[in-house]
């Protein structure tokens, strides 16, 4: 996860940012599956559905972060092979058979279920692997050695082979390397000292309290409203503020005791990653994407000059 802020532009570069990171940043998933046999209670359909949403890391030769797979694979549609070849897909290998495995288990757990996860998934490729955890602390916490994709029993058998391959968003959300992406603009927090030399300390503090992002503190020793210091970072809901602010004015066109304003040129940005890509990965990446669409909308416009 990555919080930053973005300053000095409009809403316009804010969104397209964020529309990019959602949907234009490539990245792997498995897009074919090739089943020899399924013996478990779920259809082949439904496993190759889970598969496609298992998020395909790529690290690159020189790095241990999840990184931008754009230079290291072409798209499947323009590389010239006939099906696949390593320029532009990998290949996974899962074979797992309960009667083969049971005899490797601890003996108070060969009557349980087995539990198939992408730590199963092999590849062809030693830069590419499933990303089995978002973060080390979920892989402390987690049961599992990887992220679930069936049980098997007694007596049933997983065998297939999986092609994962590089795409975008915009053509499945299997390919979304975010799991969230959001900004907000930055707030501006006011505090009119004089409208408010006029309150009591019980309606100071009411206006505190009824902030449930709680923006403002109290000063103890003057008495003084003030705004907290992580205002900018939690200020989200601020109406009921405006409410209750109104009801204690003498007149409706009284000025307001503390007004927030959204900044226009500035904006805080939090993006989380779905595991396939480091969020500051994903930031580079799109801000890579940006730069390309802008220079070909800048050579359509010079090519059109020329005309």
């Amino acid at each position: 996860e990555i919080k930053f802020i973005l300053t000095e532009t409009d809403t316009s570069v804010a969104n397209a940012l964020r529309r990019i990171m959602i949907a234009e940043v490539p990245t792997l998933a498995i897009d074919l599956v090739e089943f020899t046999e399924n013996t478990s209670v779920l259809n082949d359909e439904y496993i190759a559905h889970r598969l496609g949403l298992i998020p395909i890391r790529y690290c690159a030769p020189d790095s241990l972060r999840g990184g931008d797979c754009h230079g290291a694979f072409l798209p499947h549609r323009e590389c010239v092979c006939y099906e696949k070849c390593p320029r532009c897909s990998v290949e996974f290998d899962l074979d797992v058979n309960f009667d083969r495995i049971v005899n490797d288990r601890p003996e108070n757990e060969r009557d349980l279920p087995f539990t198939i996860t992408s730590a199963d998934l092999k590849s062809n490729n030693e830069f590419v692997s499933p990303a089995h955890f978002l973060n080390p602390e979920e892989q402390n916490e987690s049961h599992d050695t990887g992220i679930s994709i069936v049980k098997i029993g007694p007596g049933q058998h997983l065998k297939l082979k999986a092609i994962a391959r590089m795409g975008i968003a915009k053509e499945h959300a299997k390919w979304s390397p975010v799991a969230v992406s959001t900004y907000r603009f930055d707030p501006i927090i006011t505090i009119n000292e004089e409208a408010c030399a006029t309150l009591t300390h019980e309606q100071k503090q009411q206006l505190v309290d009824v902030c449930p992002d709680r923006i403002l503190e109290l000063d103890e020793a003057s008495g003084k409203l003030m705004v907290a210091r992580d205002a900018w970072e939690t200020a989200t809901y601020t109406e009921d503020l405006r409410v209750t602010q109104t009801m204690m004015k003498k007149r409706e066109e009284d000025d307001d005791f503390v007004t927030v304003e959204h900044n226009d040129d500035k904006f805080i940005f939090s993006v989380e990653g779905t595991g396939a890509m480091d969020a500051e990965e994903i930031l580079m990446s799109s801000l890579r994407v940006l730069k390309e669409r802008l220079n070909y909308l800048l050579n359509s416009v010079e090519t059109l000059k020329d005309m």
